[in-house]
């Protein structure tokens, strides 16, 4: 064989190499979780027991809503500090609104429990004006979403605290809530039957996949997504193609905001007694669990697909963790450094390209 044959088979060899190790390192961070949660399968049996595994499927569907919300926001090249407490005080105005009549600690005593469908379209329309006020300052001011949305979470936390005084509470846990509630979002049906039993799986993970459904549908196949896609990748370039720069943040942010409202709605239910904390640092694990499904701070990039897998893998490493031992308090150091090692691999990743 020639010199010149074997050059280009060398060069081959290299550049396979050196495909194989950027993908290694671009998906470091899911690799990692991958065999954590390996060794805790093979240490601990019972974290692959259909009850462990329908426990984390329970909580990927619970914090999914979040989830799906702020990605549009960091599709824009923006985030949303203020989803925790959008969704804490969606939680308490939905528990507040569905107590039982005869229950002793009712905070609105002269109503009794209103129709489910009627509290839905409420914290959803108020988790979408949240949103929509998040939206204005930044498309109208040019203000960064971290300012605004910082602020705004401020502003909630003080109206919770003042909401969860107010009528007959008097700053306790919202709880009581009506069986129909209860029932309408967790609700265990029997879905599946196994050997040892039969799997329970809660209502509101067929209301996540449903609901997931509906946003790749938004993402995907309709004029809003394709512009807010746009508007990520280049605000001028989208603004000369003819998009509505300013409508489009504000429905963007709106759009979050209502899946905060939603999933208020669902944690509500979930939790059973809700407080001035429900809903606390939800934000953190949302945009960990964006970043990990490959949604790039850079703009204009990610699929409802990666953020599925994002927020399972979050939900699997926390699931995990204890059972070999992990200190509990250490959890918000681990989402940090997930945080900072995926945004460093996503940067990478925009650096290698341009």
């Amino acid at each position: 064989m020639s010199n010149e044959t074997k050059a280009p088979a060398g060069s081959i060899k290299n550049i396979s190499a050196k495909q194989i190790g950027n993908t290694v390192l671009n998906n470091a961070l899911i690799i990692i979780m991958l065999l954590v949660a390996a060794y805790v399968a093979v240490t601990k049996p019972s974290f692959l027991s259909p009850s462990s595994l329908v426990n984390l499927l329970s909580l990927t569907a619970a914090y999914l809503p979040v989830a799906l919300g702020i990605a549009g926001c960091i599709v824009l090249t923006g985030t949303d500090l203020s989803a925790g407490r959008a969704v804490g005080i969606t939680a308490c105005v939905a528990a507040s609104l569905l107590q039982s009549p005869d229950a002793p600690t009712k905070m609105w005593t002269g109503i009794g429990a209103l129709p489910i469908p009627l509290v839905i379209l409420i914290v959803v329309a108020l988790g979408a004006l949240i949103g929509a006020f998040n939206g204005f300052f930044v498309a109208k001011f040019k203000l960064h979403p971290f300012i605004v949305t910082l602020a705004t979470q401020l502003i909630l936390y003080t109206a919770l605290l003042f909401y969860v005084q107010a009528g007959n509470n008097n700053g306790m846990a919202i709880s009581s809530l009506t069986d129909e509630y209860r029932n309408f979002v967790v609700g265990n049906p029997p879905l599946l039957s196994f050997a040892g039993g039969t799997i329970q799986i809660p209502n509101y993970v067929i209301y996540a996949v449903i609901l997931t459904a509906l946003m790749w549908f938004i993402w995907n196949k309709t004029t809003f997504g394709k512009n807010m896609f746009a508007l990520g990748s280049n605000e001028e370039a989208a603004r000369v193609s003819g998009v509505n720069v300013f409508a489009t943040t504000i429905a963007v942010f709106a759009l979050a905001g209502a899946m905060y409202g939603w999933a208020g709605f669902i944690e509500s239910a979930r939790i059973a007694s809700n407080t001035a904390n429900t809903g606390v640092n939800y934000e953190l694990d949302a945009i960990a669990a964006c970043v990990i499904g490959g949604v790039s701070f850079v703009g204009g990039i990610g699929k409802i697909s990666g953020i599925i897998i994002g927020v399972i893998m979050l939900r699997l490493i926390f699931v995990a963790l204890p059972l070999v031992g992990m200190d509990q308090n250490l959890q918000y150091a681990i989402k940090g450094g997930i945080i900072l090692f995926a945004c460093a691999l996503d940067m990478r990743k925009y650096l290698v390209k341009k």
